[in-house]
Protein backbone atom coordinates (compact mmCIF):
# COMPACT_ATOMS: atom_id res chain seq x y z
CA UNK A 1 0.00 0.00 0.00
CA UNK A 2 1.52 3.37 -0.63
CA UNK A 3 -0.07 6.52 1.81
CA UNK A 4 -0.68 9.57 0.11
CA UNK A 5 0.53 12.30 3.06
CA UNK A 6 -3.33 13.68 3.79
CA UNK A 7 -4.28 14.11 0.41
CA UNK A 8 -6.96 16.71 0.14
CA UNK A 9 -8.82 18.28 -3.25
CA UNK A 10 -6.19 20.97 -2.90
CA UNK A 11 -3.58 18.58 -4.64
CA UNK A 12 -5.76 17.85 -7.77
CA UNK A 13 -4.34 21.75 -9.37
CA UNK A 14 -6.16 23.52 -12.31
CA UNK A 15 -8.03 21.81 -14.40
CA UNK A 16 -8.96 24.21 -16.62
CA UNK A 17 -7.72 22.70 -19.69
CA UNK A 18 -9.42 18.91 -18.68
CA UNK A 19 -12.90 17.92 -19.42
CA UNK A 20 -14.58 15.24 -17.07
CA UNK A 21 -17.24 13.15 -17.95
CA UNK A 22 -18.84 11.94 -14.16
CA UNK A 23 -21.60 9.72 -14.06
CA UNK A 24 -24.27 9.51 -11.59
CA UNK A 25 -23.30 13.00 -10.94
CA UNK A 26 -26.20 14.29 -9.87
CA UNK A 27 -26.21 13.22 -6.27
CA UNK A 28 -23.69 11.53 -3.83
CA UNK A 29 -20.26 10.84 -4.55
CA UNK A 30 -21.00 11.65 -8.50
CA UNK A 31 -22.03 14.96 -7.46
CA UNK A 32 -19.23 16.00 -4.95
CA UNK A 33 -16.29 14.93 -7.55
CA UNK A 34 -18.38 17.48 -10.32
CA UNK A 35 -18.51 19.89 -7.91
CA UNK A 36 -14.69 19.01 -6.93
CA UNK A 37 -13.74 19.41 -10.42
CA UNK A 38 -15.61 22.41 -11.63
CA UNK A 39 -13.90 24.18 -8.56
CA UNK A 40 -10.97 23.57 -10.09
CA UNK A 41 -11.65 24.69 -13.37
CA UNK A 42 -12.91 21.70 -15.21
CA UNK A 43 -15.20 21.55 -18.17
CA UNK A 44 -17.81 18.74 -16.59
CA UNK A 45 -20.36 16.96 -17.98
CA UNK A 46 -23.21 15.56 -15.91
CA UNK A 47 -23.93 12.04 -17.41
CA UNK A 48 -27.51 11.97 -15.21
CA UNK A 49 -30.64 9.97 -15.98
CA UNK A 50 -32.75 12.43 -15.22
CA UNK A 51 -31.50 15.74 -16.75
CA UNK A 52 -33.57 18.03 -14.59
CA UNK A 53 -31.89 16.26 -11.42
CA UNK A 54 -29.08 16.91 -13.60
CA UNK A 55 -29.82 20.72 -14.02
CA UNK A 56 -30.92 20.91 -10.08
CA UNK A 57 -27.16 19.69 -9.22
CA UNK A 58 -25.20 21.78 -11.97
CA UNK A 59 -26.76 24.71 -10.72
CA UNK A 60 -25.91 24.03 -7.32
CA UNK A 61 -22.21 23.56 -8.08
CA UNK A 62 -22.38 26.83 -9.35
CA UNK A 63 -22.86 28.38 -6.24
CA UNK A 64 -19.60 27.24 -5.04
CA UNK A 65 -17.78 27.82 -8.85
CA UNK A 66 -19.80 30.37 -10.67
CA UNK A 67 -17.41 30.80 -13.86
CA UNK A 68 -17.58 26.47 -14.04
CA UNK A 69 -18.32 25.00 -17.27
CA UNK A 70 -21.24 22.41 -16.77
CA UNK A 71 -23.15 20.64 -19.48
CA UNK A 72 -26.08 18.11 -18.61
CA UNK A 73 -26.11 14.88 -20.82
CA UNK A 74 -28.82 12.72 -20.01
CA UNK A 75 -27.36 9.35 -19.50
CA UNK A 76 -29.72 5.88 -18.45
CA UNK A 77 -26.74 3.17 -17.83
CA UNK A 78 -29.67 0.56 -17.65
CA UNK A 79 -30.64 1.26 -21.27
CA UNK A 80 -28.07 0.87 -24.05
CA UNK A 81 -29.86 2.87 -26.58
CA UNK A 82 -29.41 5.78 -24.22
CA UNK A 83 -25.90 4.58 -23.87
CA UNK A 84 -25.16 5.19 -27.46
CA UNK A 85 -27.35 8.05 -27.61
CA UNK A 86 -25.26 9.79 -25.06
CA UNK A 87 -21.62 9.40 -26.39
CA UNK A 88 -23.12 10.47 -29.73
CA UNK A 89 -24.32 13.69 -27.64
CA UNK A 90 -21.16 14.10 -26.15
CA UNK A 91 -18.73 13.40 -29.50
CA UNK A 92 -20.71 16.24 -31.05
CA UNK A 93 -20.64 18.50 -28.29
CA UNK A 94 -17.36 17.78 -26.85
CA UNK A 95 -13.96 17.20 -28.61
CA UNK A 96 -11.51 16.69 -26.26
CA UNK A 97 -12.36 14.07 -23.13
CA UNK A 98 -9.32 13.60 -20.49
CA UNK A 99 -11.23 11.92 -17.67
CA UNK A 100 -13.97 9.22 -17.70
CA UNK A 101 -15.59 8.70 -14.18
CA UNK A 102 -17.21 5.08 -14.11
CA UNK A 103 -19.16 6.18 -10.78
CA UNK A 104 -23.10 5.96 -11.20
CA UNK A 105 -24.50 2.86 -9.80
CA UNK A 106 -26.94 0.81 -7.45
CA UNK A 107 -26.67 -1.28 -4.39
CA UNK A 108 -28.54 -4.58 -3.16
CA UNK A 109 -31.72 -3.46 -4.92
CA UNK A 110 -34.78 -5.93 -5.39
CA UNK A 111 -34.26 -8.17 -8.36
CA UNK A 112 -35.48 -6.15 -11.54
CA UNK A 113 -33.91 -6.01 -15.70
CA UNK A 114 -32.70 -3.38 -17.61
CA UNK A 115 -34.41 -2.16 -21.00
CA UNK A 116 -31.85 -5.28 -22.58
CA UNK A 117 -33.11 -7.84 -20.06
CA UNK A 118 -29.89 -7.94 -17.63
CA UNK A 119 -29.89 -8.17 -13.58
CA UNK A 120 -29.86 -4.94 -12.56
CA UNK A 121 -27.07 -4.39 -11.02
CA UNK A 122 -24.93 -5.70 -13.43
CA UNK A 123 -26.45 -4.36 -15.77
CA UNK A 124 -25.95 -0.85 -14.64
CA UNK A 125 -22.72 -1.15 -12.63
CA UNK A 126 -20.77 -3.28 -14.89
CA UNK A 127 -22.39 -3.65 -18.52
CA UNK A 128 -23.50 0.14 -18.78
CA UNK A 129 -19.97 1.31 -17.77
CA UNK A 130 -18.43 -1.28 -20.13
CA UNK A 131 -20.30 0.01 -22.76
CA UNK A 132 -20.21 3.56 -21.98
CA UNK A 133 -16.03 3.16 -21.97
CA UNK A 134 -16.11 1.48 -25.45
CA UNK A 135 -18.09 4.07 -27.29
CA UNK A 136 -16.09 6.83 -25.63
CA UNK A 137 -12.58 5.42 -26.18
CA UNK A 138 -11.56 7.40 -29.63
CA UNK A 139 -12.43 10.13 -27.73
CA UNK A 140 -10.04 9.26 -24.84
CA UNK A 141 -7.46 7.98 -27.44
CA UNK A 142 -7.34 11.40 -29.56
CA UNK A 143 -7.22 13.78 -26.57
CA UNK A 144 -3.74 14.82 -26.40
CA UNK A 145 -1.46 14.14 -23.35
CA UNK A 146 -2.51 11.73 -21.02
CA UNK A 147 -6.53 10.68 -20.28
CA UNK A 148 -7.93 8.24 -17.70
CA UNK A 149 -11.09 6.01 -17.18
CA UNK A 150 -11.36 5.40 -13.13
CA UNK A 151 -13.77 2.75 -12.31
CA UNK A 152 -15.62 3.00 -8.77
CA UNK A 153 -16.35 -0.42 -7.10
CA UNK A 154 -16.40 -1.44 -3.85
CA UNK A 155 -15.05 -3.10 -0.71
CA UNK A 156 -17.36 -5.87 -1.01
CA UNK A 157 -16.25 -6.85 -4.27
CA UNK A 158 -14.13 -8.40 -2.09
CA UNK A 159 -17.36 -10.93 -1.59
CA UNK A 160 -18.17 -11.20 -5.44
CA UNK A 161 -17.22 -14.23 -7.84
CA UNK A 162 -18.88 -14.08 -11.40
CA UNK A 163 -21.20 -16.85 -12.13
CA UNK A 164 -21.01 -16.62 -15.82
CA UNK A 165 -24.50 -18.31 -16.34
CA UNK A 166 -26.35 -15.39 -14.32
CA UNK A 167 -24.85 -12.91 -15.95
CA UNK A 168 -26.90 -13.98 -19.79
CA UNK A 169 -30.34 -12.24 -20.57
CA UNK A 170 -33.32 -12.80 -20.83
CA UNK A 171 -33.70 -14.48 -16.96
CA UNK A 172 -36.27 -16.97 -15.81
CA UNK A 173 -38.99 -17.12 -13.23
CA UNK A 174 -36.62 -19.55 -10.84
CA UNK A 175 -33.34 -17.00 -10.92
CA UNK A 176 -35.90 -14.18 -9.80
CA UNK A 177 -37.03 -15.97 -7.04
CA UNK A 178 -33.31 -17.67 -6.19
CA UNK A 179 -31.73 -14.15 -5.93
CA UNK A 180 -29.40 -12.83 -3.53
CA UNK A 181 -29.79 -8.79 -3.83
CA UNK A 182 -26.30 -8.80 -2.10
CA UNK A 183 -24.46 -11.17 -3.92
CA UNK A 184 -24.90 -9.80 -7.60
CA UNK A 185 -23.93 -6.62 -5.75
CA UNK A 186 -20.38 -8.09 -5.00
CA UNK A 187 -20.51 -9.50 -8.28
CA UNK A 188 -21.19 -6.34 -10.24
CA UNK A 189 -18.73 -4.89 -8.24
CA UNK A 190 -16.29 -7.68 -8.71
CA UNK A 191 -16.75 -6.94 -12.53
CA UNK A 192 -15.69 -3.64 -12.25
CA UNK A 193 -12.08 -3.87 -10.60
CA UNK A 194 -12.00 -7.07 -13.21
CA UNK A 195 -13.11 -4.56 -15.90
CA UNK A 196 -10.66 -2.11 -14.92
CA UNK A 197 -7.39 -4.24 -14.96
CA UNK A 198 -8.18 -5.64 -18.16
CA UNK A 199 -8.52 -2.38 -19.78
CA UNK A 200 -5.68 -1.46 -18.76
CA UNK A 201 -3.74 -4.52 -19.51
CA UNK A 202 -5.64 -4.25 -23.49
CA UNK A 203 -4.69 -0.60 -23.52
CA UNK A 204 -1.19 -1.55 -22.96
CA UNK A 205 -0.95 -4.80 -25.35
CA UNK A 206 -2.45 -2.53 -27.67
CA UNK A 207 0.35 0.39 -27.22
CA UNK A 208 -1.79 2.78 -26.04
CA UNK A 209 0.13 4.52 -23.82
CA UNK A 210 -1.51 7.45 -23.31
CA UNK A 211 -5.22 6.20 -21.61
CA UNK A 212 -5.10 4.88 -17.82
CA UNK A 213 -7.21 2.67 -16.72
CA UNK A 214 -7.84 2.72 -12.72
CA UNK A 215 -10.65 1.09 -9.89
CA UNK A 216 -10.88 2.56 -6.83
CA UNK A 217 -13.65 2.80 -4.02
CA UNK A 218 -14.66 4.87 -1.05
CA UNK A 219 -15.15 2.61 1.60
CA UNK A 220 -18.30 3.33 3.80
CA UNK A 221 -19.67 6.90 2.45
CA UNK A 222 -22.68 8.11 3.66
CA UNK A 223 -24.67 8.61 0.19
CA UNK A 224 -28.74 8.19 -0.76
CA UNK A 225 -27.05 4.57 -2.44
CA UNK A 226 -27.58 2.80 0.99
CA UNK A 227 -31.15 3.91 1.32
CA UNK A 228 -32.59 3.42 -2.40
CA UNK A 229 -32.70 -0.84 -1.78
CA UNK A 230 -34.38 -1.07 1.50
CA UNK A 231 -37.08 2.20 -0.30
CA UNK A 232 -38.05 -0.01 -3.21
CA UNK A 233 -37.90 -3.41 -1.43
CA UNK A 234 -40.25 -1.10 1.50
CA UNK A 235 -38.73 -2.45 3.87
CA UNK A 236 -38.59 0.28 6.97
CA UNK A 237 -36.54 -2.27 9.28
CA UNK A 238 -33.82 -2.12 6.41
CA UNK A 239 -33.94 1.55 5.95
CA UNK A 240 -33.81 2.31 9.93
CA UNK A 241 -30.55 -0.28 9.83
CA UNK A 242 -28.99 1.44 6.80
CA UNK A 243 -29.28 5.64 8.53
CA UNK A 244 -28.29 4.24 11.39
CA UNK A 245 -24.98 2.76 9.66
CA UNK A 246 -24.67 5.45 7.78
CA UNK A 247 -24.24 7.66 10.94
CA UNK A 248 -21.73 5.24 12.93
CA UNK A 249 -19.99 4.28 10.48
CA UNK A 250 -20.09 6.11 7.34
CA UNK A 251 -17.35 9.19 6.18
CA UNK A 252 -19.45 11.84 4.14
CA UNK A 253 -19.14 12.09 0.88
CA UNK A 254 -17.00 14.78 0.66
CA UNK A 255 -14.68 12.61 1.98
CA UNK A 256 -15.96 9.61 0.43
CA UNK A 257 -15.07 11.18 -3.24
CA UNK A 258 -11.30 11.45 -2.20
CA UNK A 259 -9.76 7.99 -3.73
CA UNK A 260 -11.89 8.75 -7.08
CA UNK A 261 -10.20 12.31 -7.37
CA UNK A 262 -7.05 10.77 -6.61
CA UNK A 263 -7.26 8.18 -8.91
CA UNK A 264 -8.10 10.71 -11.47
CA UNK A 265 -5.80 13.36 -11.02
CA UNK A 266 -2.68 12.22 -8.77
CA UNK A 267 0.46 12.24 -10.61
CA UNK A 268 1.86 9.14 -9.57
CA UNK A 269 -1.22 7.26 -11.13
CA UNK A 270 -0.07 4.89 -14.03
CA UNK A 271 -2.61 2.85 -14.64
CA UNK A 272 -3.64 -0.45 -13.28
CA UNK A 273 -4.22 0.45 -9.25
CA UNK A 274 -7.07 0.20 -7.11
CA UNK A 275 -7.68 3.36 -4.60
CA UNK A 276 -9.70 3.14 -1.71
CA UNK A 277 -9.59 5.15 2.20
CA UNK A 278 -6.65 3.91 4.03
CA UNK A 279 -8.53 3.85 7.75
CA UNK A 280 -9.32 1.30 9.87
CA UNK A 281 -10.66 -1.61 7.62
CA UNK A 282 -10.43 0.29 4.36
CA UNK A 283 -13.98 1.91 5.54
CA UNK A 284 -12.93 5.82 5.62
CA UNK A 285 -9.77 7.92 5.64
CA UNK A 286 -7.45 9.28 3.25
CA UNK A 287 -6.91 7.54 -0.33
CA UNK A 288 -3.92 5.22 -1.09
CA UNK A 289 -3.26 2.67 -3.58
CA UNK A 290 -4.35 -0.88 -2.19
CA UNK A 291 -4.63 -4.57 -3.25
CA UNK A 292 -7.76 -5.61 -4.04
CA UNK A 293 -9.08 -9.27 -3.84
CA UNK A 294 -7.11 -12.55 -5.35
CA UNK A 295 -10.27 -13.17 -7.57
CA UNK A 296 -9.93 -9.61 -9.05
CA UNK A 297 -6.35 -10.24 -10.33
CA UNK A 298 -7.56 -13.69 -12.37
CA UNK A 299 -7.26 -12.65 -15.93
CA UNK A 300 -8.37 -15.91 -17.22
CA UNK A 301 -11.89 -14.87 -15.85
CA UNK A 302 -11.18 -10.95 -16.95
CA UNK A 303 -10.71 -12.35 -20.42
CA UNK A 304 -14.12 -14.38 -20.58
CA UNK A 305 -15.66 -11.51 -18.56
CA UNK A 306 -14.65 -9.27 -21.32
CA UNK A 307 -15.77 -11.28 -24.52
CA UNK A 308 -18.98 -11.85 -22.67
CA UNK A 309 -19.55 -8.06 -21.99
CA UNK A 310 -18.74 -7.05 -25.70
CA UNK A 311 -21.29 -9.79 -26.72
CA UNK A 312 -23.89 -8.81 -24.22
CA UNK A 313 -23.74 -5.15 -25.14
CA UNK A 314 -22.48 -5.05 -28.75
CA UNK A 315 -20.24 -2.87 -28.44
CA UNK A 316 -16.65 -3.84 -29.35
CA UNK A 317 -13.52 -2.08 -28.34
CA UNK A 318 -11.03 -1.30 -30.92
CA UNK A 319 -7.96 -2.79 -29.18
CA UNK A 320 -5.62 -5.41 -30.21
CA UNK A 321 -6.47 -8.82 -27.89
CA UNK A 322 -4.10 -9.91 -25.14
Amino acid sequence: MTATDDWTTERMGDLSDRTVVVTGANSGLGFQAAKAFASHGADVVLACRSVERGVDAGERIRNVAPATRLTVIELDLADLASIRAFATNFADTHDELHVLCNNAGVMAVPYGETADGFETQFGVNHLGHFALTGLLLDELRDTEGETRVVTQSSALHENGTIDFDSVARSADRQREESYDKWAAYGQSKLANVLFAYELQRRLRASGVESVASVACHPGYADTNLQKRGPEQAGSTLGLLGMKIANAVIGQDAVTGVLPLLYAATADDVDGGEYVGPGGIGNLRGQPETQRSSDRSYDETTAGRLWDVSENLTGVHYDLDSN
